[in-house]
């Protein structure tokens, strides 16, 4: 990561992310459709996502919406205007990063992401910035994997493949505590849901789902 508002693209590996991601969009989404469904439901017709990648929740937005999408990956730029056209998104993509959004304070009503909090430099920092372009009352609705309990089979294993995950997938953490993270992010009210996910990408099966009210 630059100073400025810039994220650096590995010439390999943000080029083998956004591939990996589009090939796998379908069976990724399978396996969470049902926490997507519920915590990504009843949302305003604008709306911003941070870190939306390849355009995973596009298939949850209403067609008409309009999505400031805050991606700093411009490997992901082609595939989120291919996936907005096709899902009659209207998308305004922003390329800074989730630390720095080029928002004005209190300007929407609806932030969401999925598996974000995981890959940025300082997640503290970018729930801070979500809260700051939220309106009061306004919702932040999250999907993360996180890190297991500790002394769990699980967290043993989140521990062993930390290095290379972090270094296959743009600085992915499986060792975060999100969900402290979100809880002290200043909002009103936070509800959070943990569940197993059953999938072969052991690491990443402790994961949240759930909204924070500014």
């Amino acid at each position: 990561m630059t100073e400025s508002n810039e994220f650096e693209v590995h010439p390999i590996r943000g080029r083998f992310n956004s591939a990996f991601f589009a090939a796998l969009d379908g069976y990724i989404n399978w396996l969470v459709r049902e926490e997507k469904r519920s915590v990504f439901s009843d949302l305003p017709n604008e709306v911003v996502e941070v870190g939306p990648g390849v355009g995973a929740n596009f298939r949850y937005l209403p067609p008409g919406t309009r999505l400031v999408a805050i991606e700093p990956n411009k490997m992901m730029h082609a595939r989120l205007r291919d996936r907005a056209l096709k899902r009659g998104v209207d998308i305004d993509i922003r390329g800074v990063v989730g630390e720095s959004i080029d928002l004005p304070d209190g300007s929407t009503d609806a932030v969401i992401s999925s598996l974000l909090l995981c890959t940025v430099d300082d997640p503290q920092q970018v729930v801070r910035e979500i809260k700051r372009v939220l309106r009061p009352g306004g919702r932040y609705a999250f999907l993360e994997h996180v890190a297991a309990p500790p002394g769990s089979v699980l967290r043993a294993v989140q521990r062993a493949v930390a290095r290379p995950w972090a270094w296959t997938f743009e600085g992915c953490s499986v060792e975060r505590d999100l969900a402290a993270v979100i809880r002290s992010g200043g909002f009103t009210s936070v509800e959070i849901e943990s569940y197993r996910l059953r999938s072969p990408f052991i690491p990443a099966n402790s994961q949240i789902t759930g909204a924070a009210i500014a």
